[in-house]
């Protein structure tokens, strides 16, 4: 995800839960349902495609008092994340965004070899990698054993558990309380919320900072990113809802970024509440922004729900006309939010011919539900398509480049999301 890491969260499977993850409250507003989808974190070998696939349902609603947008939690995330198919250093722009990330928080922090800086969802130590050099210590949580294994090869100490309260305890114990916890793209993947921020505050030193980042909802539903609902996400966060699930656990949010990854999303700090940090004016320009938006307005989730219908008809139109002119289609990336998407408007082998990944676990294998056959990039040098959809239209501007190529024989580009588009070369 971008990075849709691990999830360090655990607890029990309530399908059809109809009551907020956070409060508690009834769930009874809309936000868009998607239909039935397979978990969009697999992939599936030859032999697998004659066997039986399991769809689970993919309907997402917003609490109507924290505003947390979740959808029900269905599979036990030890199902999910034991093993998994996403290794953040495959993605260039992301690790050099790690790079940014741990320069700008050594100085910000001033952080030295007496800091300790612990990544939840830490996956292939793209990122914690980048605090070796400097002498920083640094320790990563990842359960998914495949993933774990590519970051100590990368000289990260990984911790292979589910994170929450008894770890988060349980580390301050026995490695001293961290002076930064950090977690990109794993909020998301947390069913029981509540517990793992309640690991966040006892890990995190009296004087310590933890940061987010995650997709802002704002973004999300003002560019109509659905294809980023999926089962691995089980949860959608506004800064409002942020600070009601963090500040349950008496951690205070004092700082706000708003960064373009994953189509728009948010950098957050926080600290123990009783520090008495005065929140940045950021915050308060962030929260009063999403007001003005309406993301605590129904009818804004209504409208999105019909934008969502509209983005799948585009895709379609395009896709139906390419073919009937004898056009050559293919798919660059098999990423979640691509199998969302795939799976919601019923794109498979007679839309795109194949996709192309450049992380090897996924190659010669097929995307779950649709049966999309998975190559490595140099399958396209080798058939030349007459159009090329970038399923990871977050990272187009970088896959665009690497494309470049492809121009040579008039190859078109095409993104999505929000409507489908084709890009200008």
């Amino acid at each position: 995800m971008g990075p849709q890491t691990a999830s360090l969260g655990h607890g029990a499977a309530v399908p059809g839960a109809t009551a907020c993850r956070h409060c508690g409250a009834p769930l009874e507003l809309t936000v868009v349902d998607l239909g039935k989808s397979p978990l969009c974190q697999t992939v599936l070998t030859t032999e697998q495609l004659e066997q039986e696939e399991a769809f689970y349902p993919l309907h997402a609603r917003a609490c109507q008092k924290c505003w947390l947008v979740q959808i029900a939690e269905f599979v036990p995330p030890e199902d999910i994340f034991t093993e998994y198919a996403y290794f953040s250093a495959y993605s260039d722009s992301w690790v050099e965004h790690a790079r940014r990330y741990a320069d700008d928080m050594i100085e910000r922090l001033a952080l030295g070899h007496d800091s300790l800086v612990v990544e939840v969802a830490s996956n292939d130590g793209y990122l914690l990698q980048h605090f070796l050099p400097h002498g920083i210590p640094v320790l990563g949580v990842e359960p998914a054993l495949n993933v774990a294994e590519a970051a100590v090869a990368r000289g990260v100490e990984t911790l292979t558990e589910f994170f929450g309260t008894e770890l988060g305890r349980r580390m301050a114990e026995e490695r001293g309380p961290a002076d930064l916890v950090l977690g990109n793209n794993v909020l998301a993947q947390v069913p029981d919320i509540n517990d793992f921020v309640a690991g966040v505050a006892a890990l995190l030193a009296p004087a310590g900072t933890a940061t987010f980042e995650f997709p802002h909802l704002a973004k999300l539903i003002e560019h109509l990113e659905y294809d980023t609902i999926y089962h691995e996400h089980f949860s959608y966060f506004s800064l409002h809802s942020i600070q009601s699930i963090f500040g349950a656990q008496g951690l205070a949010l004092v700082d706000v970024e708003e960064l373009p990854s994953h189509g728009g999303s948010l950098r957050v700090f926080l600290q123990h509440a009783d520090a008495g940090v005065e929140p940045s004016a950021a915050v308060a320009d962030v929260l009063t922004r999403e007001d003005e938006q309406g993301m605590r307005d129904p009818a804004t989730y209504e409208r999105f729900a019909e934008g969502v219908r509209e983005s799948k008809r585009a895709l379609l139109e395009l896709l139906i006309g390419l073919r009937r002119e004898g056009k050559h289609v293919v798919g660059y990336g098999a990423p979640g939010k691509g199998n969302t998407l795939l799976n919601y408007c019923g794109i498979r082998t007679d839309f795109l011919d194949y996709t192309v990944d450049r992380n090897p676990y996924k190659q010669g294998k097929h995307t779950p539900g649709t049966h999309i056959p998975i190559h490595e990039p140099e399958k396209i040098a080798e058939t030349k398509p007459d159009v090329i959809v970038i399923l990871p239209w977050n990272l187009a501007r970088e896959i665009a480049a690497q494309l470049a190529y492809t121009a040579d024989w008039g190859a078109q580009l095409v993104v999505p999301i929000p409507t489908a588009r084709v890009l200008d070369r």
